[in-house]
């Protein structure tokens, strides 16, 4: 230790400069111990030294020596260093808040309702890897330094997805009904969505399972004037509370949907092609979880890149359903007007109120 002790000129010169090491006399706190080099020469003080006691709090290192480009140098040094702290903070292991909401029928090796009920002969097994790929969208989030996760089942009951095998760093909304349904739990405290198993809209050429929301009740639903899928709706209420969409996963049709809607940015995880609607090229389970792992994170690196889904306002809704009757019953809404014999439209001031009356449309059609 040097306490209270100057150290000397040492009279050392740098070998091919001659550049010669002087005494300054300063001493850094606490200990006395003086820095044998010139404040306003040293570019580690400067660069280095400075910065540090300024975030420390410490008094900057004979400040009042330095030229004023040099203090000017100390200064943004010390921003900097600030303002990268603030951003780890922020988007860093600290702060990164992300939703994963988890469909089954784009699951790998999901290709038949068999796989996707309850009382299918396959369901037990689907389920699982529905349960894999959830996990390992939630390893590649952690990878990417998620403080807190939360993952919502998204597929009929809402009952698939096993509990007892979820990555515990996450937490699980499971069960239905629920106010926000395939959403449930986003809000905006929230950096990002993820959406696991997802499939494209109905009428969809060589897409497994393709349907819109109810296979049972809609054909098509467009919101002003252009027909969307379930990732798009789920993107326009996450975009209400002003939360990007950064990862699909899901069969070739639903990718190309997703990205030709929210942008070529969009990071797609395509864990089959369909054959028809009832068949697929697909990846093993396996190789379909790495994918979405490393998908996952390479998205939530790069966020500044996304920007929340939503359109003009106000929002134009267009419900075409199955069958006549189902039209007929919505009728019974106060705003709602018909278009046509299987089609109804209305207007909300926003999205999210436009689609809990959708719901509302639905639960009347299917009953």
């Amino acid at each position: 230790m040097f306490y209270n002790s100057r150290l000397p000129d040492t009279g050392y010169r740098i070998p091919d400069t001659g550049y010669r090491i002087p005494d300054t006399g300063y001493r850094i706190p606490d200990t006395g111990y003086r820095i044998p080099f010139t404040v306003h020469r040293s570019p580690f003080t400067v660069f280095i030294l400075n910065p540090i006691f300024v975030a420390m709090k410490q008094k900057p290192i004979k400040y009042w020596r330095l030229t004023i480009m040099k203090k000017s140098f100390v200064f943004l040094s010390a921003l900097l260093v600030m303002a990268a702290i603030t951003v780890s903070e922020v988007h860093g292991q600290k702060g990164l808040k992300v939703f994963i909401s988890v469909d089954m029928e784009g699951i790998t090796g999901v290709v038949h309702s068999d796989q996707v009920s309850s009382g299918g002969n396959d369901y037990q097994m689907a389920r699982r890897w529905m349960t894999e790929e959830t996990n390992a969208a939630i390893q590649g989030a952690l990878d990417a330094g998620a403080a807190e996760i939360v993952v919502n089942d998204s597929h009929g009951s809402m009952r698939n997805i096993l509990a007892g095998e979820v990555n515990p760093a996450a937490r699980l909304i499971t069960g239905s009904p629920k106010p926000l349904g395939m959403m449930q739990g986003i809000d905006e405290t929230f950096h990002a969505v993820i959406l696991i198993g997802y499939h494209a809209k109905a009428g969809t050429a060589d897409a497994t399972l393709d349907h819109t929301y109810s296979g049972g009740s809609i054909s098509a639903f467009k919101v002003n004037g252009v027909e969307i899928g379930e990732s798009e709706m789920n993107a326009y209420i996450a975009g209400h509370f002003n939360v990007p969409v950064v990862m699909v996963s899901g069969d070739k049709a639903v990718c190309a949907q997703v990205r030709a809607a929210l942008g070529p940015q969009v990071v797609v995880s395509e864990v089959k092609e369909g054959i028809g609607r009832f068949a697929a090229n697909t990846l093993t389970p396996k190789e379909a979880q790495k994918m979405i792992r490393a998908n996952t994170t390479t998205a939530l690196k790069k966020l500044n890149e996304f920007k929340p889904y939503k359109s003009t306002v106000p929002y134009q809704f267009e419900i075409t359903f199955l069958y006549s009757h189902q039209a007929e019953a919505a009728m019974v809404i106060p705003g709602i007007e018909r278009v046509s014999a299987r089609t109804v439209r209305y207007t909300q001031a926003n999205f999210l109120d436009g689609f809990k009356l959708f719901r509302a449309l639905v639960t009347l059609a299917s009953s």
